[in-house]
């Protein structure tokens, strides 16, 4: 099993700590991974800017640098989901079936539904409030939707169960967008602010001294929030809890 990781631009340049935080943890589990190095951006900021034409050559060098790849996996859920939802279309006319097709995983989900690991080394001693973002709830199936009447799961907390002497919570509300959304949180920056505002105190209310989430950017946009109202909580990636100590 060959797993090429894929790490989106904005945690590559903002985030490296996640990018190196996933491919220890995804060593640690026994998993034959790579980073290819001529990688770029996905294409997917173009695309939600109505300039979707300008990502089909991304999608194209995407497809083909990940092409030798069993699985290609990633620790951002939207930038993972618009691979998987959108290069079959994007490269429709490719002679070559697209390389990402039905191979295409979020890093949590990966571990949770391929590698499927009994335990971790980590050990996170704090009180972590569990983020779900938008696109990992009802894209990726993350976690289970409120507002359908099906059984409740979230594979974020059954992996930060694994760690040892941390104490998960979730706020109310708990899959409630924070407000980032992309293009969203630029076009409509007020409504995006009191979104993320309203969000942060929720995580607040449950007493913990993290947010915890799959996708940085929501993570990021949290982050602009607390830093300017100074409230006390951090935020911090998932990966960087489960490969902590490695």
């Amino acid at each position: 099993m060959k797993v090429g990781l894929f790490i989106p631009c904005y945690i590559n340049a903002v985030y490296p700590q996640v990018g190196v935080a996933s491919f220890k943890l995804l060593k640690s589990l026994g998993v034959d991974v790579d980073y290819p190095l001529d990688q770029t951006c996905c294409g997917q900021p173009m695309a939600n800017a109505g300039f979707e034409n300008e990502a089909v050559e991304l999608a194209r060098r995407f497809d083909q640098l990940f092409e030798k790849y069993d699985y290609i996996v990633g620790p951002s859920a939207s930038c993972v989901v618009f691979v998987r939802d959108n290069y079959g279309r994007l490269l429709a006319e490719e002679k070559h079936r697209c390389a990402s097709e039905g191979k295409v995983y979020d890093i949590c989900e990966f571990i949770h539904d391929v590698v499927k690991p009994t335990s971790l080394q980590a050990s996170f001693p704090h009180k972590v409030s569990i983020q779900n973002s938008c696109h990992g709830v009802r894209l990726m199936h993350l976690s289970s939707p409120s507002e359908l009447n099906i059984p409740y799961y979230n594979k974020l907390r059954d992996l930060l169960s694994l760690v040892k002497d941390i104490e998960i919570v979730e706020p109310e509300r708990p899959d409630e967008c924070c407000g980032f959304g992309g293009m969203f949180a630029v076009e409509e920056h007020a409504v995006s602010g009191q979104m993320g505002r309203d969000k942060v105190q929720r995580h607040l209310a449950t007493g913990a001294e993290y947010i915890v989430g799959a996708d940085s950017s929501c993570l990021m946009h949290q982050n602009g929030i607390i830093a300017r109202e100074n409230f006390p909580i951090k935020t911090i990636h998932i990966v960087e809890i489960l490969a902590a100590g490695l």
